[in-house]
């Protein structure tokens, strides 16, 4: 939209000072401001409700597309010791039901509508949002109105206790199972007194959880989600004075609850410094974290604590990066983190240490680090840098109507200002190297610390000397736990009488005028030596994004050297034939660019991110490492040590093991992709640098090599900035491997790898499907879009919402030129593992039995109208791009998946259900607690599972 690329524009001369008035805002007496550009140029409008909703509207017509967001200011900050949890709670509960849109359907109304959405809870506040095609807009206003004025009476004991299990399937799965997961929570227990704000994890307590009662949950709601307490904004293609009209009639006669008061700053102050440790059951490597007190949110002071820690993670040229990587070798990296909250903050160093590192070492050298960074301190060069990064990640936030969204919400409801979106960037734009070191010597140069040595289980002797153990609390799962639970005495509440609506709340609002979709036009050219090169031009913003892509990738490994190619892309990254890596991230640097290489299954991609102004030079950037490779002694063992470190790591991440072991289940041994990417310890120690070498000299080639670009750049400037790629690949005979044809099972067979103690089972179904070019890729991706397609799919919906036993539940089938895999996949507490697979089994062949017209005629209706969210970044018309190279398809290859759901019949579909959705014949495998698991797995009926040790081959 032009008047946002205008904005974008001035917004680097934009400098000056304001006061802000706004009641919610905080206090910004220390705070640098800079004066926001008239909001009318960037179609922002604020105002308010008579009931006190704040409604910030932003109209950006680039896409046929509308995002909803709604922050409560009331996020775990608010909730009381031995009731904690109770907001991330609320967050699941909302989604569930209220009086007029009726039970689950708001997410299967939202999947009908070919959209998406999510919430999300931090220490200050909560949001819930939606991002739907903008003939849905009436309809999603209806639905947030009747869940912010009329939820309350639908919570019972049933969904109470229901929704307790979801949340606490989500703690499992993100804290309890997780390698270093409770490590934020150890932290916050410790930094802040007993009974501030901040002192307990946002998920909260699941004892308290479990306790709560209906009273409990109504008190909570009725205080703290008051339409006078949150902020409404609407981003996107909308009729602006009938949508002012839809927000004043659905939400305009909510009742407003009393005001709350402020939360004034409550930074935590160490008398001390403390040392904890844990030994934790999932990590398989050391980790020390130093946490330090420090300060709230729109204060100069956290603004420079930002930039601190983006100097001190400034890549190779770090001080810490210098001292704990390169000179004493501790580790392959260190992080420095700031969490600036509304009333506190922290700022973190991190160090995961490769194995049996004795984290006194890693101390020794950050303290080090510490000191030199004090002598040495920054440059207005390496500042000047930073800022230009900033700048870059400022657009980039810009470039879809959720991020806009999203952050107009939280400015306006926690700086009561939401220009900020737009003018934030000239308060970082304000700190001086003076004010960094100045906040380096306050903050962090002397000052006392909370210590986390988190180590693996059975290795306490490399825990930080004269560390105490933390008091970790780890539910244990216990089997029909729940269902005893479950069977209390509360009764169920007398329903809050509500005012009586001004029109009839129960009839859904029908669909608008069915927005136009234009679908992107692409460019295609065939360089002399057969590099691609395809390309969209999108002028929205200032931005373009590309890849450069060789096909390959890990399907090239070798047996006996598997990880070469992983190896060839982190090598790669680490400096040019004329750049050392430093003087490589330097460049960058200064055009505030990324550039990352990555390795997947089939191939290799190098993409690049940049202001369109800076393009050719970061294209220049991306073609020298692309045909100039370092290949760097030095920097070789250090990237060899730390591959080495991610494969010591993965062996304690369930997820990670279930991903690896179904993967040699699909594909047979001749197949690379029935190998890990990263290869193992023992490949990775038999491999040299001569074979990454001989790797780049047969497969970088042209005929294998496609460049793909989107943004705001023309298709001549693109064709002259990729000439050298004429000169620099040549073509060859090098090919992809041939597609193994997919084995075929004529029964189900069940494997079950031993992760002692998870507090999970991962669980994977699935079968060998087609290769990516085949005609039945899109058909089997859309009669599965009804079973696990999205969040409305029957999986979600039974697995998550009516029986409680997963955070998610999902299944579809992947693009892969040699083969694809069809895969349903949860991850589901311990105690309900074989209930999970039954379920899985009963939806899935009842779903094959039942797929009837009117099923087809949603998932049509669904799919079409998904396409008006499919190309609204840069990113994801990039992605277009790369199918169409990666996977042989032509241009107009949307277009063409559109008319075949247009012209697909219930025959058809049937026929995709039957060849690749057979459930019982199918390979099930669960990743968990054999001891307490395998013998109630057993029970299936699908005969006994094999046991598998973590690497996929047979227990004996």
């Amino acid at each position: 939209m032009n008047s946002i690329k205008h904005i974008i524009s001035l917004l680097t001369i934009i400098v000056a000072t304001t006061a802000c008035t706004d009641p919610k805002s905080p206090s910004t007496e220390n705070a640098t401001t800079a004066e926001a550009p008239k909001s009318q140029a960037l179609n922002i409008e604020k105002y308010q409700l008579k009931n006190g909703l704040d409604v910030v509207l932003h109209q950006d017509t680039s896409d046929p597309v509308v995002a909803v967001a709604i922050v409560y200011h009331v996020g775990s900050n608010r909730e009381l010791p031995g009731k904690t949890g109770f907001a991330h709670f609320f967050e699941h509960m909302l989604f569930q039901d209220s009086e007029n849109v009726g039970p689950g359907k708001f997410i299967k109304n939202i999947g009908n509508m070919g959209g998406t959405l999510n919430g999300g809870t931090w220490q200050d506040g909560t949001i819930y949002y939606e991002v739907v095609p903008n003939d849905g807009l009436e309809q999603i206003l209806w639905m947030e109105s009747d869940r912010m004025g009329y939820f309350i009476n639908t919570v019972t004991k049933e969904g109470l206790e229901n929704e307790k299990q979801v949340v606490k399937n989500e703690k499992r799965q993100s804290v309890d199972n997780r390698p270093y997961g409770h490590t934020n929570a150890v932290v916050m227990d410790t930094i802040y007194p007993e009974g501030h704000p901040y002192s307990w994890s946002v998920i909260g307590s699941l004892e308290d959880l479990q306790n709560a009662t209906l009273q409990d949950v109504r008190d909570f709601y009725q205080k703290w989600y008051g339409v006078n307490n949150a902020t409404l904004v609407l981003a996107g293609d909308f009729d602006n004075e009938q949508t002012k009209a839809w927000v004043e009639k659905y939400f305009g006669e909510l009742q407003a609850q009393p005001e709350v008061a402020a939360l004034a700053p409550q930074p935590a102050k160490l008398e001390k410094s403390i040392s904890l440790y844990h030994e934790d059951n999932f990590a398989q490597l050391p980790e020390l974290t130093l946490t330090f007190p420090a300060i709230e949110k729109y204060q100069a002071d956290a603004y420079a604590l930002e930039l601190l820690a983006e100097v001190l993670n400034d890549g190779k040229d770090s001080v810490f990066y210098q001292t704990v990587v390169e000179q004493d070798k501790l580790a392959p990296a260190i992080n420095t983190d700031t969490y600036i909250g509304e009333i506190a903050g922290t700022f973190s160093i991190t160090v995961r240490a490769f194995n049996n590192t004795k984290l006194d070492l890693v101390k020794t050298s950050i303290d080090k680090a510490i000191g030199q960074f004090a002598e040495k301190g920054v440059s207005d060069e390496q500042l000047a840098r930073i800022l230009t990064g900033k700048e870059k990640s400022f657009y980039n936030n810009l470039t879809s109507v959720f991020n806009k969204a999203s952050s107009l919400a939280s400015y306006n409801e926690f700086a009561g200002d939401p220009n900020l979106i737009t003018t934030e960037i000239e308060r970082y734009k304000k700190v001086t190297t003076k004010d960094i070191m100045a906040v380096f010597n306050k903050y962090i140069n002397g000052a006392h610390y909370v210590a986390t040595s988190f180590v693996p289980k059975g290795q306490v002797e490399l825990v930080l000397t004269d560390a105490t153990k933390a008091d970790v609390v780890e539910e244990k799962v216990v089997q029909g736990a729940e269902q005893n639970m479950a069977q209390d005495t509360q009764a169920e509440l007398a329903p809050i009488a509500q005012a009586k609506s001004a029109f009839e709340r129960s009839i859904q609002p029908p669909f608008g005028k069915k927005p136009s979709i234009t679908l992107p036009q692409v460019w295609d050219v065939k360089l002399d030596q057969g590099v691609q090169v395809l390309g969209i031009e999108h002028n929205e913003l200032p931005l373009v994004s590309f890849s450069i892509r060789l096909l390959g990738g890990h399907a090239l490994d070798q047996k006996g050297k598997v990880g070469v190619a992983n190896l060839v892309t982190s090598m790669m990254m680490e400096g040019t034939a004329n750049k050392t890596p430093q003087e490589l991230e330097k460049a960058l640097g200064e055009l505030g660019a990324d550039l990352n290489f990555t390795t997947s299954g089939e191939y290799l991609t190098l993409t690049g991110n940049s202001l369109a102004a800076n393009y050719d030079a970061v294209m220049a950037l991306a073609l020298e490492v692309l045909l100039q490779p370092r290949w760097d002694e030095s920097e070789w063992a250090r990237i060899k040590k730390d591959t080495i470190a991610q494969i010591q790591q993965s062996k304690g991440n369930p997820g990670a093991i279930s991903t690896n072991v179904f993967n040699k289940l699909m594909y047979a041994d001749d197949n690379m992709l029935s190998t890990p990417i990263l290869g193992t310890v023992e490949d990775i120690n038999n491999i040299e640098l001569n074979d990454l070498k001989t790797f780049y000299q047969n497969n970088f080639v042209a005929n294998l090599t496609s460049v793909h670009v989107a943004g705001d750049v023309a298709k001549q400037q693109v064709m002259n900035s990729v000439d050298a790629l004429n000169k620099g690949l040549k073509s060859s005979d090098t090919a992809l491997p041939k597609a193994s044809p997919a084995p075929v099972l004529d029964k189900a067979q069940v494997y079950f790898v031993d992760v002692p103690g998870a507090k999970q089972s991962f669980i994977r179904i699935g079968s060998r499907a087609m290769p990516a070019n085949s005609k039945d890729y899109y058909p089997l991706v859309a009669v599965n879009h009804n079973l696990g397609g999205s969040f409305s799919g029957q999986l979600f919906q039974i697995l998550r919402l009516q029986k409680g036993y997963t955070y998610g539940a999902y299944s579809g089938v992947n693009r892969r030129n040699l083969g694809g895999v069809f895969t349903a996949r949860s991850s589901v507490r311990s105690n309900v593992t074989l209930e999970s697979l039954q379920t899985f089994r009963e939806i899935m062949s009842d779903y094959n039995k039942t797929f009837d017209a009117k099923a087809l005629e949603n998932t049509k209706s669904v799919l079409s109208r998904k396409n008006a969210l499919a190309f609204e970044t840069t990113n994801s018309l990039m992605g277009v791009l790369q199918n169409i190279s990666s996977y042989q398809l032509s241009k107009d290859y949307v277009a063409e998946q559109q008319q075949t759901l247009t012209n697909m019949n219930l025959e058809q579909a049937q026929q995709m259900l039957a060849k690749y959705m057979d459930s019982d014949k199918m390979v099930y495998l669960i990743v968990g607690d054999a001891a307490t698991q395998l013998e109630r797995v057993n029970q299936l009926g699908l005969g006994e599972a094999i046991l598998l040790d973590t690497a996929g081959n047979p227990v004996k």
